[in-house]
């Protein structure tokens, strides 16, 4: 039986003209008005996708970015605390632009392309890694969706031996992953919609 998984960067928190701020899992805040929109045409894009099961964070971004995707399909949406977003450490909370004056561009480009975490960030790699190989060994359904952050989505990567230019979704991004015969393929990383159809795009 092939497999798909559909894996989802939550919308936006923070909208056009307001301070940005580096958002983890210590801070719970919901979708903003352009992150409700992006949830609107993640919805549309997946309403003729047969998903047949949902996991989020318990973080409110990432559950109203679900509920927004799995409406309509008549699947419950399962917690998965590991999809909670790291912890940014002393940078929670922070503007980017003081993010990258303690920390250097050098070391946030290493994050992001080789998940080199940067000085105080608190979270263990392995661990994510191994939640992930769990969670892929686990799948049961055709169909799945998974919504997260970006600071998780990430390791998934490195759990199925794939690689991308960048780790790094946009929010309101699409990733979808297909898996024949055991082995597991990269179809599209990060793309947001509108989508003429998901299951042809990539």
């Amino acid at each position: 039986m092939t497999k798909t998984l559909y894996l989802v960067r939550h919308g936006n928190t923070f909208d056009k003209g307001d301070e940005i701020l580096r958002v983890g899992g210590r801070t719970d805040l919901p979708l903003s008005l352009s992150g409700l929109d992006q949830a609107d045409a993640l919805a549309d894009a997946f309403k003729n996708i047969p998903l047949k099961a949902c996991y989020s964070s318990p973080l409110k971004r990432t559950r109203q970015t679900a509920n927004a995707i799995c409406q309509g399909h008549n699947i419950e949406i399962q917690n998965a605390e590991f999809l909670r977003e790291i912890d940014y450490g002393p940078d929670e909370g922070q503007s980017e632009k003081d993010v990258i004056a303690r920390l250097g561009e050098k070391a946030l480009q290493d994050w992001e392309v080789n998940t080199v975490v940067p000085n105080g960030w608190n979270l263990d790699p392995q661990y994510f890694r191994t939640h992930w190989v769990k969670f892929i060994a686990s799948l049961e359904h055709q169909t799945t969706v998974v919504v997260t952050s970006n600071g998780v989505a990430r390791f998934l990567l490195d759990a199925l031996n794939l690689k991308v230019k960048t780790r790094k979704m946009k929010t309101g991004g699409v990733s979808k992953l297909t898996e024949i015969d055991g082995e597991w393929s990269l179809q599209f990383w990060g793309l947001r919609p509108p989508f003429n159809s998901l299951s042809e795009e990539g």
